[in-house]
């Protein structure tokens, strides 16, 4: 455990106090004083030489001394220097706090242009980040804070950081603990599937919220209906329904009536007579188009067919067109292949021997005997003269061979020009023929007569006009029983309609209470899923109430009399989080007097020591409060008001104070 006390604590000029040194020797020591004599300036200067703050935590607070009407004095340094022994080992820190005076150029005085703040580190100056780190190094600020003063944990820290600070201290409880700890809490974890708590109530307040809005709409829907339920008082379904069956029966006779009256003997037979002469009216037509029709219809395949073949023969004359001129031009080629063979065929022959005789041997030089000068140009006379012949052969061959190629192309054009003229005379025949038969085709077009003047087809014509104009005779006479006939009807439907809405009442009626018993099981279905939540709400809120038990009993286990409340009841039942120190059932803010709050907070530093292993000087304000201290390992400094004392004073107690609470 690391071990933290003050030596000496030296304030120069400091919160108005001009020059004090407060000698602790690592005891416990008491500064006496009267009000406004500086003993807060004392815990002032502790934490400011340590973390640039005072004892209220704050970091914008005056450090410089003023006079008796509030103006600051100039020209001071205000120095606060800190001995400590840490596990043994010496460390002194010093801080001092300058004005700065600049005498700008061409100005008589130096003008204030702000502060400077000098460290020293066991006497050595240090700029303010090594400082830091060196503090930093062996006190964690926010720690040492809880560790010396006593009021710190229950007035500066936020109830959330407290709560914090207290389950680091005795760790939380797990779910399954919990659980486990309650047999009524045996069923929650197949209920909460995986969800946590805090999710699982908000599941459930989700769906008891969407329930209740159901089940307050239900009522209103139900009412709704009722209000729109139609009076069947004094009706009876089966002889409504009765009445409806013999009025359908009243008007499908009267219908009928008008079916027999439309479709009587006379107009049927007439109808039946224009059915037969419509039918004999296209058979005429048929027999007039029939044999002229079928000539022209022959003739133009006629024609298509003629026309598709001259357009076969025009496609072979123009092919025999292109092998003709391919011929030819391979003839023309030929032609000048020869005229190139002839005049290298006289190239050759013209060629004349010419031997240069060698006299002389090319080795040693001397003259060649005559036998050997003549044996040589007779060999290379035989073999010029075989050289000529066989050169002059081939190019003989070749013309050869390119003549029979000629004559080829030739006779094969003389038979192309006669195939040529062949298909000629083929199409000019067909053209000829196919100019006669459309003539024959136009002659037929013109002499087909319109069926209009056939005699028979006129005759007909005019025996259905007669027929028609016979049966509208006869309808005009039978519209007048038709239409009095069809009022009846309409009088019968509209006295059934009558019936009708009478009748749909009972559906409305029947369709409405189906309505209603949905509704009314839909209610009950909501009620019993509405009390599962309920029950489900029970344990979650009996989980609740088990952990909170669990966990202020291992909280407050860590301490010998501080209490902790981590949860409030609110009116609805449910539980909020919430972090309240007690002492025998008394909140801190709420009836403790000053004696109670700095025993209660020296046994919160007493637990947070053990826990972040630390002894660090505790600064106790407002001592005369208290008669006796509870125990504790660490120094402390008592700051209490002695009204005889006008200049602080301090004592070493030889002796540690006891007391039980």
């Amino acid at each position: 455990m690391r071990t933290i006390r003050l030596l000496e604590l030296n304030l120069k000029n400091f919160k108005g106090v001009k020059n004090f040194s407060l000698q602790a020797n690592g005891e416990n020591v008491s500064a006496y004083g009267d009000n406004a004599t500086g003993k807060t300036t004392l815990f002032d200067a502790f934490i400011w030489i340590l973390f640039d703050k005072d004892s209220q935590n704050k970091k914008d607070f005056s450090i410089k001394t003023v006079d008796s009407l509030g103006n600051e004095l100039h020209g001071l340094e205000h120095e606060v220097e800190a001995k400590f022994l840490i596990d043994g080992k010496p460390l002194s820190l010093r801080k001092v706090y300058s004005e700065k005076w600049t005498k700008k150029r061409g100005a008589a005085q130096s003008e204030f242009t702000g502060h400077t703040t000098d460290y020293f580190v066991d006497g050595v100056p240090s700029n303010k980040t090594g400082y830091t780190e060196r503090v930093s190094s062996l006190i964690d600020e926010d720690i040492f804070k809880l560790l010396t003063s006593p009021s710190y944990f229950n007035e500066q820290l936020k109830w959330q950081d407290r709560r914090k600070t207290l389950l680091q201290i005795a760790g939380d409880v797990t779910d399954k603990e919990v659980i486990n700890s309650n047999q009524i809490l045996a069923e929650l974890t197949s209920i909460l599937n995986g969800r946590s708590i805090e999710d699982h109530r908000k599941v459930i307040a989700a769906k008891r919220r969407e329930i209740n809005e159901q089940l307050e709409k239900i009522p209103v829907r139900i009412d709704e209906i009722n209000h729109g339920l139609p009076d069947i008082n004094g009706l009876n379904k089966q002889v409504l329904e009765g009445a409806i069956n013999q009025l359908n029966k009243d008007i499908d006779e009267k219908t009928d009536l008008i079916s027999n009256i439309r479709n009587g003997n006379a107009i049927s037979q007439k109808q039946k007579e224009i059915q037969e002469i419509e039918i004999e009216l296209l058979q005429i037509k048929q027999e007039h188009e029939s044999g002229s029709k079928d000539e022209i219809y022959k003739l133009k395949a006629r024609i298509q067919e003629e026309q598709s073949n001259i357009s076969i023969l025009n496609s072979k004359l123009e092919s025999l067109k292109n092998q003709k001129r391919y011929n030819a031009d391979n003839i023309n080629r030929i032609d000048e292949s020869l005229i190139q063979l002839r005049n290298e065929w006289h190239e050759v022959n013209e060629e004349v021997f010419s031997h240069t005789d060698a006299c002389e041997c090319p080795a040693c030089g001397q003259a060649l005997p005559e036998e050997e000068v003549m044996a040589a140009r007779e060999k290379a006379l035989s073999q010029f003269n075989l050289s000529k012949a066989k050169r002059l052969e081939d190019i003989s061959e070749k013309g050869k061979q390119g003549n029979e190629q000629k004559q080829k192309f030739i006779g094969e054009n003389e038979n192309l020009a006669k195939e040529y003229e062949k298909v000629n005379v083929q199409i000019a025949e067909k053209q000829h023929f196919l100019s006669t038969l459309s003539e024959q085709l136009k002659t037929l077009e013109t002499s087909i007569i319109d069926i209009t003047e056939n005699p028979q087809y006129v005759a007909k014509l005019q025996e259905k006009t007669n027929l028609e104009s016979e049966i509208k005779g006869l309808s005009i006479s039978s519209q007048e029983a038709i239409t009095e006939i069809q009022q009846d009807i309409a009088k019968l439907k509209s006295e059934r309609e009558e019936y009708q809405r009478e009748l749909n009442k009972f559906s409305i009626v029947e369709l409405s209470q189906k309505r209603i018993d949905e509704l009314t099981q839909q209610e009950r279905d909501l009620a019993a899923e509405y009390e599962k939540l309920e029950k489900e709400l029970f344990l979650t809120e009996e989980f609740i109430r088990t952990k909170v038990n669990l966990l202020e009993e291992k909280i407050n286990s860590k301490f010998q009399y501080a209490r902790f409340k981590l949860f409030d009841t609110q009116i609805n039942g449910g539980l909020q989080e919430t972090c309240v120190t007690t002492l025998n059932g008394v909140p801190y803010d709420k009836g403790l007097n000053n004696a109670a709050r700095i025993n209660v907070g020296l046994d919160i530093i007493n637990t947070l020591s053990e826990h972040y292993k630390m002894l660090a000087p505790i600064f106790i304000d407002n001592r005369e409060a208290v008669t006796k201290l509870i125990d504790t390992k660490s120094q402390t400094i008592s700051l209490v008001v002695s009204e005889k004392d006008k200049a602080l004073r301090v004592e070493n107690n030889n002796s540690l104070m006891k007391e039980a609470i």
